[in-house]
């Protein structure tokens, strides 16, 4: 497993995938941080990290949609199914593999971002609000969460596929319909609809974070949702290993 997850973070590195991914999460990051802390003159990171959320929808695919499809295209994918490592440690060392570039650049960028909003704050206490901590913390925490379930959505959906183009497609298009299903309540008279869909919501689920609050029933709802993820990535390669 460890030998697969150094090969998947070199590859990551080894061509324009990793940095393309990191190079638009930066631009993106910075581009909306500006807008709506400096711009606005204000230290809340809220609608921040609420557009970062929304990107996802675009910047996740970029990691994910070679991690099998391109197994599956090479012919590659044999070793995998042959592999004396077991498939969970494969899937779960490519899943960590891309889950540690998300990471990594969440919380540089995350981190360079908030550092310049601290020296602004101190420089221009009169013109915006004191930043608070434990909400940017818990956004972080939160999205970190929701990264996690993204990718493990991501793997799965690449595991169908040869083509990245349609595995990429295919992501966008599930996490779009994820986030439209967290706007579907607003929509809804019914109560009971309302809060059975909110149950489901991964980005509902979100708000909690955003206030500072660590919601375990929300944390295990996320870890269960990528483990369930990851579990059906498995299940796709061991119908093909006895195909």
């Amino acid at each position: 497993m460890g030998a697969i997850y150094k090969r998947e973070m070199l590859a990551y590195f080894t061509c324009p995938t990793g940095y393309v991914f990191a190079a638009i999460f930066f631009a993106i990051s910075g581009v909306i941080f500006s807008i709506t802390t400096f711009g606005a003159q204000t230290t809340s990171t809220n609608l921040y990290f609420a557009f970062i959320l929304v990107s996802f929808i675009v910047l996740i695919p970029l990691l994910t949609m070679k991690l099998l499809s391109e197994e599956r295209k090479t012919r590659t994918e044999q070793i995998i199914l042959t592999s004396p490592v077991s498939l969970m440690g494969v899937i779960t060392a490519k899943f960590f593999a891309a889950y540690t570039l998300f990471a990594g650049t969440l919380i540089a960028s995350s981190f360079l971002n908030i550092l310049t909003l601290c020296r602004l704050a101190r420089t221009q206490e009169d013109v915006i609000s004191k930043l608070n901590l434990p909400t940017v913390i818990g956004s972080v925490i939160g999205i970190l969460l929701i990264g996690a379930v993204f990718i493990s959505i991501g793997l799965f959906l690449s595991a169908l596929t040869e083509a990245q183009i349609v595995a990429a497609v295919s992501s966008i298009g599930a996490f779009i319909f994820l986030y439209i299903l967290s706007l579907l309540p607003s929509l809804i008279a019914n109560s009971a609809v309302r809060t059975v869909i909110r149950w489901f919501s991964v980005f509902d689920r979100f708000y909690p974070f955003t206030s500072g609050v660590f919601d375990i029933t929300a944390v295990v709802y996320y870890i269960s949702l990528t483990v369930v993820f990851l579990s059906l990535t498995i299940r796709v390669y061991e119908k093909r290993r006895w195909a």
